[in-house]
């Protein structure tokens, strides 16, 4: 077991290195395995796939905006602004959009950083307790389109958008998801 454990940990230390020096699509298995010092067959039994190793090795942390520094009316645009941040310096997160949407283990990478990161902010702010799940999915569908289209997609109108636009167009659905009052 002993070895297993330092096999895996061999492989997610050169999976993480190699998918942030060469992007999701140009590491490949058998480069990961050379840098781990191990056989690729050995990555597949372990990860199943490219994937599933991509969703293991990669660990997001959005470092959430700190909303105690934000006034309750501001909360929107403090978070998209976060955001935008994250996403135009941050490669990772895109890559893992990308995975998620076409891989369960991406999908529910994506999940649980939602859980563990996403909906602790919005009930910093979130009115009613009994809706921070519902509100705080509403800004990931916001903030995950925003990214899917401006990111990955790259639909031309939305690359367009600079980023005051972005804050002055999302920063208000943003918030009334967060605080208005429930339809």
């Amino acid at each position: 077991m002993r070895r297993s454990d330092a096999s895996r940990s061999a492989i997610l230390a050169a999976a993480r290195e190699r998918f942030a020096a060469d992007g999701y699509e140009r590491a490949t298995i058998r480069a990961i395995a050379k840098d781990a010092r191990i056989d690729p067959s050995m990555v597949m039994r372990y990860f199943g796939s490219k994937d599933g190793l991509f969703a293991a090795a990669v660990t997001v942390d959005l470092r959430m905006a700190d909303l105690s520094q934000v006034s309750d009316a501001e909360a929107g645009r403090a978070v998209v602004d976060h955001f935008l941040d994250l996403w135009e310096a941050n490669e990772e997160l895109t890559a893992v959009l990308r995975v998620a949407v076409t891989n369960e283990a991406g999908a529910e990478r994506v999940r649980a950083i939602f859980r563990e990161q996403v909906v602790p902010l919005a009930a910093r702010v979130c009115p009613d307790p009994e809706q921070v799940v519902t509100r705080a999915g509403l800004c990931a569908a916001q903030l995950l389109g925003i990214a899917l289209t401006r990111y990955v997609v790259r639909l031309a109108p939305v690359v367009a958008l600079t980023r005051e636009e972005i804050t002055a167009w999302l920063g208000p659905t943003v918030q009334r998801y967060l605080t208005a009052p429930s339809p």
